[in-house]
């Protein structure tokens, strides 16, 4: 029977993983469990549970700093920017529905553990960028602080930068520290119609070049393309823009104007623009059907659709793209999950290079595939390395990123 372990306070956090070194038990560390089944599956006989590690600890809307316990959910956060007109700029997907969990459920611990960030990451940054400042209990059952809460903190080692996207394999955090910004006032998506992926990436690459400041640049193919713009009927390629009213209505009827050469343009409003780019930062066109394995790969922008190309001989592929092509979720019908991992790494590393990400498998696959992009001789010393100095006695979810760590 899994024991579980419900914190409210840091210090309980603290004695929790005193008592799992001291006792040799391995923890699974978790807030809701909305990306449980995201990783490798941890061997564990325990659960440290922080979703009553909750609240917002401090919001300074003048300053662009809110600091919240690791356990707050996601959707707290948002409403309380919301209410100032700001935002997490880095738009927090919400993978629930693709996971098969309920919706909401994310934690703002959770989502720097994962550094998972959506379509605007290609201009302004992941979560890392965001995270300033953090405090947590290592591996030693010590309490520490990284970071702080001014942008410009640069003293020491940037461990923020360390433990964003560590999936909670080598501390436990227990209070964040965001920079956060405006919300803008006005958004508007250019649509270009009936694109072959290869020709899409061109005119992706074409408005991200520029001077429009383009902050969403996604291309879904006929099949897709209906998740994100309702009635599509063929392939859509996305161009959004942001800010105040009268440059977003400038910069859209420009980039109309300059990607007509692509193919038949037209501008989606503000309302059918946030539906579209929740969809495609949500991953909704691929939560159907449940049981089919769901790959993020990330390659350079314009290798995305020969990626997709070279897997078909060998199955059906299903794709569409992101961050101008440099983000391709993808599953692939016909090979064994084991097949399909060596056929998606190897079209991968012969177009350029790049990672793979299992996003979605059952958990059998999960813990016989490898979940993360096998790393190097080198790299994979590091990062031992590194478990080995944050987390030896190895009781922060193991295994989780890979066998062993």
């Amino acid at each position: 029977m899994t024991q579980t372990l419900a914190p409210t306070t840091s210090d309980q956090v603290r004695d929790a993983v005193a008592w799992a070194v001291e006792s040799a038990t391995p923890l699974t560390v978790q807030g809701h469990g909305s990306k449980r089944a995201l990783g490798r599956p941890t061997n564990t006989t325990a659960t440290l549970d922080l979703s009553g590690l909750s609240g917002i600890v401090e919001y300074l809307p003048a300053e662009l700093i809110l600091t919240a316990r690791a356990g707050t959910p996601l959707a707290e956060i948002q409403a309380a920017l919301a209410a100032q007109n700001q935002q997490m700029a880095f738009e927090p997907p919400d993978l629930t529905a693709l996971l098969g969990e309920p919706a909401g459920r994310g934690t703002v611990g959770g989502l720097v553990a994962s550094n998972l960030a959506g379509p605007r990451r290609i201009a302004v940054g992941a979560v890392r960028d965001h995270f300033l400042g953090c405090h947590a209990v290592g591996g030693r059952a010590e309490v520490f602080k990284a970071g702080g809460k001014v942008v410009k903190n640069v003293t020491g080692f940037d461990l923020c930068k360390l433990l964003a996207g560590s999936w909670g394999t080598l501390s436990v955090l227990t209070e964040v520290t965001l920079k956060v910004l405006p919300a803008p006032e006005d958004t508007r998506t250019v649509v270009v119609r009936g694109l072959s992926d290869c020709d899409a990436v061109k005119c992706l690459s074409a408005a991200l070049q520029s001077s429009h400041e383009v902050v969403g640049a996604a291309h879904l193919p006929a099949a897709l393309a209906g998740h994100a713009v309702a009635g599509a009927g063929e392939a859509v390629t996305l161009v959004r823009v942001e800010g105040p009213g009268p440059s977003v209505d400038w910069r859209a009827k420009a980039l109309c104007s300059e990607l007509a050469g692509f193919g038949p343009t037209a501008e989606m409003g503000r309302d059918d623009s946030l539906a579209a780019w929740a969809a495609v930062r949500d991953v909704r066109p691929l939560v159907e059907p449940a049981d089919r394995p769901v790959w993020r790969l990330s390659v350079p922008p314009m290798s995305g659709p020969a990626v997709v190309e070279s897997l078909r001989p060998h199955g059906t592929p299903t794709a569409f793209y992101d961050w101008g092509g440099g983000q391709v979720w993808l599953t692939l019908d016909g090979p064994t999950p084991a097949e399909a991992a060596t056929l998606i790494r190897a079209a991968v590393a012969h177009c350029g290079g790049g990672h793979a990400t299992l996003v979605r498998a059952p958990e059998d696959v999960r813990a016989a595939v490898p979940v993360f992009q096998p790393q190097d001789g080198a790299l994979a010393a590091l990062s031992r390395r590194l478990k080995e100095t944050y987390d030896p006695a190895r009781v922060f979810n193991p295994g989780r990123m890979a066998e062993g760590l």
